[in-house]
């Protein structure tokens, strides 16, 4: 089955889906953009054959969220019943603890089929104009089925491979954001933090790579990720928690100079690093 495809939202992920299904995979997509200069962009670079109207969702065979995590659900419930029976309805939200059981209720009492997604790629820039086909080569695609049907799954996941994904994953919800609160949410934290030191300023001709490499994700957009650290809130927290508990630990042996304990926990850093091959 090729479809038409529905994409709403066309910000860096559903922009960049857009033209990897466009482009790579020679499907049909409809876009859905709140700001129709969005939409006209979209159409002009053929990202998108024209803007979706709500009798689309009839004849989807994929229907892509890119919103914010409420707005996704939101969405949803008001379009349920236009959304036909044969389509699969999926995500891209970086936290599924909040968006899954709403959207799989939904899905239940409409006769649609809804399966999580995460794309595991980004940019320090949001927008469509950052959006781009090969954002998604070589990353990895989070599945997060929810009780779907095998061959749902399958068929998102076929699809992802066909726009440049290396691989898959498939997780459980609260699996799902217990990992991204590390690997995803806390580096956007320390990011943040690093950069609040009133040294940033003078930063300059004093900086090289680790600069560089720890303040990347500092250039957040804050409205989307205070949503997402607040939804995924309980998972945030412990990672703090441990994140705190660690820095505490080194900031401890400077004070004391205590230098077995400092080399102890740098080596500890290092060992664990080192044993992930990376």
């Amino acid at each position: 089955m090729d479809g038409t495809i529905v994409i709403a939202g066309l910000g860096l992920i559903g922009g960049s889906l857009a033209k990897g299904l466009s482009e790579r995979a020679g499907r049909r997509v409809l876009g859905i953009d709140r700001d129709p200069q969005v939409i006209k962009e979209a159409i002009a670079c053929g990202a998108i054959e024209r803007e979706a109207v709500p009798a689309d969702l009839r004849d989807a065979e994929f229907l892509f969220l890119c919103l914010y995590p409420q707005a996704d659900i939101d969405f949803v419930t008001e379009h349920a019943e236009e959304i036909g029976k044969q389509c699969i309805v999926t995500d891209v939200c970086g936290i599924k603890n909040f968006v899954c059981p709403a959207l799989k209720k939904l899905a239940e009492e409409h006769g649609f089929t809804f399966v999580g997604g995460h794309p595991m790629a980004g940019k320090e820039r949001s927008g469509f104009a950052a959006s781009e086909a090969k954002l998604f080569d070589g990353a990895s695609y989070i599945l997060v089925p929810c009780g779907a049907p095998e061959e749902a799954v399958e068929r998102l996941r076929a699809l992802a491979m066909q726009i440049g994904f290396g691989g898959t994953v498939v997780t459980t919800p609260e699996h799902h954001d217990e990992m991204i609160a590390f690997t995803s949410q806390i580096p956007h934290v320390l990011a943040c933090a690093y950069v609040m030191s009133p040294h940033c300023m003078e930063h300059r001709g004093f900086s090289a790579g680790s600069y560089r490499d720890v303040s990347r994700v500092a250039r957040i957009n804050e409205v989307l990720w205070s949503e997402l650290f607040l939804d995924n809130r309980t998972a945030l927290l412990g990672e703090l928690d441990t994140l705190i508990e660690n820095m505490s630990a080194i900031r401890t042996a400077v004070d004391q100079k205590d230098l077995p304990a400092l080399r102890a926990l740098l080596r500890q850093g290092r060992e664990r690093k080192e044993a992930l091959g990376e």
